[in-house]
């Protein structure tokens, strides 16, 4: 059977997401800031028509968004992760087959659909926006490197609906002629100085390429590029994730910390969320790495970066064991005086739990951990918003002044009780 591949992108995420329960946002312009209400990191076409960059610091362009009536919000992390499951789960009603491939972006697969796959993408699309309300584009292709060309197609061309397939050969090889090699899946900056030294200027011409002469100078990676363009699979979807190599925790503090105990709290805090990660994805982590940095912007202030890690003698999950750690190698880092800025944690060296066979060497009290973890993870699954504990070790204090700044965040519509909408007739 002809493999046929569909990538699907959610529109704008983070801004559309804001715009779900907010139907006044539409044709406004939106725009959704980093950690610490920083930098824009999401933008609505609208704020792109605006000329609003990527990346831009609000500070330097608060003034301008006011003037165009911009709608700014801070990052609502709990929205956009549940949006993005409800997303995930609608596309499996079309597909067995979803290989989710960020927040915001998932291949399917097409094969044996029959029918016209155009209007089968514009029903997806329909349908999920109709079922989630976000906003989709579909691009339809052989490959996956054609389908997610396919998918920047689909938002670019005016009158494709956001649909926009690349099944047909003669159609394909006339795109791919118009297409610079730099804006192919997988050919970065660094990579594309090097395709033009050969001549490389556009996709058909890394399609037309000698495989010999690309696997010599490039390797197999760019190799499988090129066979993709030709309309072979060399990319399978992914249904079931890799495991996991690193889980990290790390935030920037609302303000400048100095005190040892409320740095302490911070670190703990981190290390709680990682544990119950940990946990959620079935892992064991065996070394713990923590860091505590001050702000490199600031020249003003004595620079310090430290990190130390902590290994385990035995592979653990538990959050008071992974607290311990965290706080035993944040006293070895901290300098008294220094302002810090950030800090974080580190899990590596994971496995999965189920694989782990105990030594005889390994401390008991095992199964009575894990009872008491389960039933952690349960109270704080039911009765917490995500971010949030109900129940929680106390190292990781109360009051918690440590936090990012966010002014600006909307309410979690869908993640906590007293954030529901409310309709009044």
């Amino acid at each position: 059977m002809k493999k046929i591949f569909a990538l699907v992108d959610c529109n704008n995420f983070y801004a559309s997401c804001e715009r779900v329960f907010e139907p006044k946002l539409e044709n406004r312009p939106v725009v959704v800031l980093s950690n610490n209400d920083g930098c824009i990191i999401a933008r609505s076409n609208e704020a792109k028509a605006l000329g609003i960059p990527m990346g831009a610091p609000l500070f330097k362009n608060e003034d301008f968004l006011k003037q165009h009536n911009v709608a700014i919000f801070s990052a609502n992390f709990a929205l956009y992760g549940d949006l993005s499951g409800r997303v995930m789960d609608s596309l499996e009603d079309f597909t067995p087959h979803v290989d989710v491939y960020s927040v915001d972006e998932a291949f399917i697969d097409l094969s044996g659909i029959p029918g016209d796959l155009i209007a089968h993408g514009t029903v997806l699309k329909d349908t999920v926006r109709r079922w989630t309300g976000i906003p989709l584009s579909v691009g339809i292709a052989p490959t996956k490197t054609l389908a997610k060309l396919a998918n920047r197609l689909a938002k670019k061309t005016p009158d494709a609906n956001n649909v926009f397939s690349l099944l047909d050969q003669k159609r394909r090889r006339d795109i791919l002629a118009a297409t610079d090699v730099s804006k192919l899946w997988g050919i970065g900056r660094n990579i594309t100085p090097k395709l033009n030294e050969l001549g490389i200027f556009t996709a058909l011409d890394l399609h037309n390429a000698p495989i010999d002469i690309i696997r010599k100078r490039f390797g197999a990676t760019i190799m499988r590029t090129v066979y993709e363009l030709r309309g072979e699979p060399c990319i399978e979807l992914e249904e079931q994730p890799p495991d996991k190599k690193t889980i990290i925790f790390t935030r920037s503090f609302g303000h400048m910390v100095t005190s040892h105990d409320e740095l302490k709290e911070a670190v703990s805090t981190f290390a709680t969320r990682a544990a119950a990660k940990l946990r959620r994805h079935g892992l064991l982590t065996g070394c713990l790495w923590v860091s505590a940095q001050t702000n490199h912007y600031n020249t003003f202030d004595e620079q310090c970066r430290d990190a130390i890690s902590m290994p385990f003698t035995q592979p653990t999950d538990h959050t008071g064991a992974l607290v311990k750690a965290t706080l035993a190698g944040l006293a070895r880092l901290y300098r008294p005086g220094y302002r810090y800025k950030r800090a974080g944690v580190m899990l590596f060296d994971l496995i999965v739990k189920e694989r782990y066979a105990p030594s005889l060497f390994d401390a008991p009290g095992t199964e009575r951990n894990d009872q008491l973890m389960k039933a952690l993870d349960t109270i704080n699954h039911t009765l917490a918003a995500p971010g949030c504990d109900a129940v929680q070790f106390g190292g990781a204090g109360i009051h918690a002044n440590w936090r990012m700044n966010q002014t600006r965040l909307s309410r979690r519509y869908t993640t906590r009780w007293a954030d529901l909408p409310v309709v009044k007739a």
